[in-house]
């Protein structure tokens, strides 16, 4: 899977967008709210691992989804 943030404008919050390998979206979701949900892409128990990516994931930049 891979994830990208993308910057908001004006009154458009940051988002987050998990791509899965065809990059099909698979979850698009604010940045500044927890992720709800994650046992659907796998990501169980890795919540805080998640949040400290998110936070540090630089802009417009995609990377394969590694936890």
């Amino acid at each position: 899977m891979y994830i990208i943030k993308v910057k908001g404008k004006a009154k458009i919050p940051d988002y987050i967008q998990i791509r899965d390998e065809n990059f099909v979206l698979v979850a698009y979701f604010r940045a500044d709210r927890p992720l709800k949900n994650v046992e659907k892409f796998g990501l169980e128990g890795k919540e805080e691992e998640l949040e400290n990516l998110i936070k540090s994931l630089p802009f417009g930049k995609l990377q394969k989804l590694e936890l």
